[in-house]
């Protein structure tokens, strides 16, 4: 985890310099059910790559021995255009999501920031947790989910591993009430967060809503909130978090402060005070999952790592 967040901070670093391609992702709806098949290419130039992650979105399969999240991301060679690795597009999902909202969290929550309030327990809170933790040493996490179980899980799991004084919520408002850094991770298609919770100075990670028509936090969470972003265009065209409330009438699409990428670059201030409410919405770009396997790519090239295989492509003389 602390690699990769070193990996999404220079990958933002790259998007602020306008050093990527980044088509919107296409979206197959599943017909008759709540599944998608979803395609996000790219090119990003530091660290090099180009491919794409091919991934399907099941949610049936929350609380089953199968993740909502499942495909392939595609490397491809920058001089003969090759497959060059097939990485597990879940593995590098849960670890990358979390990385880059450590990496707007160190950038954006107050210095002194130590409790953590997580809505959702799944794979994304515990990567979340870990990730938070690593940039903000963390003395109190209160966790709230629709499972108490998972919920109980995961604070247990807080406390045995990271010595922090954790403990399940029975309601979200409990979860958020006096936290300094919020972070929603759900797979919610209506608000789970409201803004009247909010403490003053808190920053918000919104991670888990990736559709028009989906948010996890409500109107007033997104207009008490300095609205940071992963990308501009995403979140204009996909991000119901803020796509809602701007059809409602109660903010623009001048309510975005900047990308998390400019902030980085020293472009935009970010946190002007420390009464200031933050919000980071994270969508998730093609080129993180880019940057994030060739970094892993590249670990196992020096390790001998992986297995080998041939899938064609190349002319054979005997042909």
């Amino acid at each position: 985890m602390q690699e990769c967040i070193e990996v999404m901070a220079s990958l933002f670093c790259a998007l602020g310099r306008g050093v990527a391609v980044l088509p919107l992702r296409s979206v197959v709806r599943i017909p008759n059910t709540p599944n998608l098949l979803g395609c996000m290419p790219g090119w990003v130039g530091s660290p090099y790559a180009t491919g794409a992650k091919i991934v399907t979105v099941h949610p049936g399969n929350h609380g089953t021995p199968r993740d909502s999240h499942q495909g392939a991301v595609l490397l491809f060679d920058r001089d003969t255009g090759a497959l060059s690795a097939v990485l597990d597009a879940t593995s590098i999902t849960r670890i990358r999501t979390a990385a880059a909202s450590a990496v707007a969290t160190r950038a954006l929550a107050r210095k002194n920031a130590d409790s953590l309030g997580l809505l959702g327990a799944g794979v994304q809170a515990h990567a979340h947790l870990e990730a938070i933790h690593l940039v903000r040493p963390l003395k109190r996490v209160r966790i709230w989910s629709r499972s108490s179980d998972h919920a109980q899980a995961l604070a247990t799991h807080a406390r045995k591993e990271h010595g922090i004084d954790a403990d399940h919520s029975k309601t979200p408002k409990d979860a958020v009430r006096g936290a300094d850094i919020v972070c929603t991770v759900t797979s919610s298609a209506t608000p789970v967060l409201e803004g009247a919770w909010l403490t003053e100075g808190a920053h918000v990670n919104a991670v888990g809503a990736c559709l028009p028509h989906m948010r996890e936090v409500d109107t007033a969470a997104m207009v008490r909130s300095s609205l940071f972003v992963d990308r501009r265009e995403s979140t204009l065209n996909e991000a119901g978090d803020l796509l809602i409330p701007m059809k409602e009438g109660a903010v623009t699409a001048d309510h975005i402060r900047a990308e998390l990428g400019d902030v980085l670059l020293g472009k935009h201030p970010g946190r002007a005070s420390e009464t200031e409410i933050t919000l980071f919405k994270s969508l998730g770009l093609a080129v993180q999952d880019l940057a994030a396997a060739t970094h892993v790519l590249e670990a196992a090239a020096k390790s001998g790592g992986g297995v080998r295989i041939e899938l064609g492509g190349g002319r054979v003389a005997a042909h």
